[in-house]
């Protein structure tokens, strides 16, 4: 009888294959219904793997009841039927236990209990009153030009005097109704004038730099951007976008824009700092509350002495940008990147990126000066060998020679390029010795010294402690594995061998860095995507959100030289286990009411495709639409079309900065895997094309290049490496219209 919707075919209750042509089964249910009765797992417990949202790579593992082998078991000792009806009973039993236990709990638990949550433990090492006095040095030397309040707990009974915020008006409250804490700063700075940039005729094609000295007033980006506040990476793009002239005169918003100008100069002179409001007197606050504890609701690391009571010096005299005699005048704006091992593509394209988009005067005569213009110097910090050794008493001149002759890293030795980027050796020792928080105690935590998130790397003990520098890190360490173990490696190859050490001693070096000289750290992941001259004039320290965390990344890291907050990182940190892990650091000014003045930025600013990655804001993704980092590299094929009609312009536009995240093994253009910088630099290029090709090692001439050889569709990593080549060559001016001069 042939079958019909209408009278279905009877089968054994199991799916069959799909069938041939012929129609013939491919095996009957029969012998499926008797595989699966018979194959059954000798486990009671069956693994399962979930995706974790958020996490690609990963998957989360759960171990679930064997149902099969359960039902098996039961009708194999207790008969068909019987085994069924006992089935039947124990699920109801654990449905009726299920609803029990949720009616006694609204029964007996009050609605507004609050459960205990987990509290990672406490890292404060300072009193409240050593707080405060880091609060008001902080303030007093400009680094605090917000107007969002200082935390409460803080308990600053007197405002503290802001020279960098412009003075507020506010309503006068009596004292005996004011609060026993202080929140507020008093601004006494010079006033603010908010700029609007555009692109004026007939200069239309490329947007105008930013005005030497401008401030971008973060409290504004934060009002735009903040992801907490439900705030959209393409919004805040469009905003930096347009408040910074960046759409190069094709503006097609329409109407007043002040709300979205974040940009300012400081006009004026500063205000009468003698101006001072009525001081609270928090005694008479405090009466009706018994004898209080000066560090209420600050909670001290355990099995750790408190620190005794920090004094700082005189902090800076805080002078606006137009009244400096130098413009780089003990605020240098120095970027810093931390490198292991040879030198590949990687910074390269990061050296690229600073010399396309800073102000570093390329486009003027070597001998022209302009001291109202600050340019920014990039130093470039070689640690040649592994993380844990020492550098031997021949290591700089060692370092040049490799320079010299590595093909990525010769052309930035160029005469052209000495004034804006030198290349330094990185000395672990040496160092942590130029910390004075940590010169006199850090060698005690030796051991231990590779400590990231509480997890600390052992390193094995030196060959021969005599190759040591002043007790300083491990000289040269016994392998206990093969040559690239995780001891020894130099850098990160590929997923499988990935240098964590020097990853964790980057975390440690980014702070040194910054503390000692002041700047910019940036992860060697970075490319800049523009001007930075208005983040050096916000005078604050900033990091930037952990995607859709409140946490730091320090991929990006601003501190000022010798400042009370890095006094408290370093002390805190040494505390801690010289742990300097963004998560760790997280925990040591959330617990010590410190976050504001490490100004925690929206990742839009440095990372716009983080959330992306992590199915957030999907729905409305920004320019371009990254749904993983690696389609940087592997442009999808649906959107690769975008990278050669939009270009640099159409990457992120707006952002400072693009962290691609890893994949230091991924060649930026595996077609052209060399640095393609024209005559002047031939013969690196031809070093790098040998390298990239061993049947053309013995070649000092190649082939013409032609078209057809190249890829079809170029990803975003090509179309940036290419076109900050070309600038190198002279073929094109850099995102601001300026040509470079030899």
């Amino acid at each position: 009888m042939a079958t019909s919707i209408y009278f279905p075919q009877r089968t054994n209750g199991y799916a069959e294959k799909a069938r041939p042509a012929n129609g013939l089964p491919l095996h009957s249910a029969a012998v499926r219904e008797k595989w699966q009765r018979h194959h059954h797992s000798s486990s009671w417990l069956m693994p399962i793997s979930l995706p974790i949202p958020g996490v690609r790579t990963r998957r989360l593992r759960l171990m679930l009841p064997n149902l099969p082998k359960l039902h098996h078991s039961i009708i194999s000792r207790f008969g068909r039927r019987r085994g069924r009806m006992l089935l039947a009973a124990g699920v109801l039993a654990l449905i009726l236990t299920v609803v029990m236990m949720f009616s006694l709990r609204d029964r007996f638990v009050p609605e507004d209990r609050n459960w205990p949550a987990y509290q990672e433990p406490p890292t404060l090492v300072y009193r409240r009153e050593d707080l405060q006095r880091i609060w008001e040095w902080e303030v007093a030397a400009g680094h605090y030009p917000s107007a969002q309040k200082i935390p409460e707990t803080i308990g600053l009974t007197t405002p503290p005097i802001n020279p960098a915020l412009p003075p507020r008006k506010s309503s006068t409250i009596p004292t005996r109704f004011r609060p026993p804490s202080v929140t507020d700063t008093m601004g006494i700075g010079a006033k603010r004038v908010y700029l609007d940039i555009q692109a004026k005729p007939p200069n239309v094609a490329y947007p105008p730099r930013p005005l030497p000295g401008s401030v971008a007033d973060m409290d504004v980006v934060m009002e735009h951007c903040d992801f907490s506040q439900n705030k959209y990476v393409r919004d805040c793009l469009e905003v930096l976008r347009l408040g910074g002239g960046l759409d190069n005169g094709a503006r097609v918003r329409r109407g007043k824009m002040d709300d979205w100008k974040y940009i300012y100069v400081e006009d004026g002179e500063l205000q009468n700092s003698t101006q001072i409001a009525p001081q609270v007197n928090p005694a008479v606050a405090l009466k009706s509350q018994g004898p209080a504890d000066p560090n209420a609701a600050f909670i001290k690391k355990r099995n750790v002495e408190w620190e005794p009571h920090v004094y700082f010096p005189p902090p800076p005299k805080y002078v606006p940008h137009h009244d400096r005699p130098s413009a780089c005048e003990e605020n240098p704006h120095l970027f810093h990147m931390f490198w292991t091992g040879p030198f590949t593509d990687k910074p390269y394209l990061a050296l690229l990126s600073f010399l396309y988009t800073q102000n570093l005067g390329l486009h003027l005569d070597p001998e022209h000066d302009d001291p109202a213009i600050c340019r920014p110097k990039f130093w470039l910090w070689i640690n040649p060998g592994p993380a844990a050794s020492v550098p031997n008493p021949t290591a700089v001149r060692d370092m040049f020679e490799q320079l010299k002759s590595n093909p990525w890293a010769s052309p930035f030795l160029h005469p052209r390029f000495k004034d804006v980027i030198q290349f330094k050796l990185w000395n672990t020792t040496e160092q942590l010795d130029g910390v004075p928080e940590l010169k006199d105690e850090w060698r005690a935590l030796r051991d231990t010294l590779f400590n990231s998130g509480g997890v600390v790397e052992k390193i094995p003990q030196p060959v021969d402690s005599s190759s040591t520098e002043g007790d300083g890190v491990s000289g040269q360490t016994k392998s206990t594995n093969e040559e690239d173990d995780k001891v020894n490696r130099v850098g990160s190859k590929s997923p499988s061998s990935y240098d964590r050490l020097s990853v964790i001693l980057s975390d440690m070096a980014r702070f040194i860095l910054c503390h000692r000289f002041g700047g910019i750290y940036l992860d060697a992941d970075t490319i800049l995507l523009r001007d930075w001259e208005e983040l050096w004039g916000w005078k604050g320290a900033f990091a930037y959100r952990w995607s859709r965390l409140e946490r730091y990344n320090t991929a990006v890291l601003k501190l000022n030289k010798g400042s009370a907050l890095g006094t408290f990182l370093f002390r805190t940190a040494l505390k801690n286990g010289l742990d300097f892990h963004p998560m760790t650091v997280s925990r040591y000014t959330k617990d010590a009411a410190l976050e504001p003045l490490l100004l925690r930025l929206p990742d839009a600013l440095f990372d716009s495709a983080w959330l992306n990655t992590e199915d957030y804001q999907r729905e409305r993704p920004p320019q371009p639409y990254f749904t993983e980092f690696g389609d940087f590299f592997f442009t999808p094929r649906e959107k690769s079309a975008a990278p050669q009609a939009l270009g640099f312009n159409g990457f992120f536009r707006g952002a400072y900065s693009y962290h691609f995240h890893n994949f230091w093994w991924q060649p930026f253009d595996a077609t052209r895997n060399w640095p393609d910088l024209g005559p002047r630099f031939i013969n690196g290029e031809r070093i790098a094309r040998a390298q990239a090709d061993a049947s053309q090692a013995d070649r000092t001439e190649f082939p013409e290049d032609m078209v057809a050889d190249d890829k079809r569709d170029l990803d975003w990593s090509v179309v940036l490496k290419r076109t900050f080549e070309a600038y190198i060559r002279g073929e094109i001016p850099n995102m601001y219209g300026e040509w470079i001069k030899w």
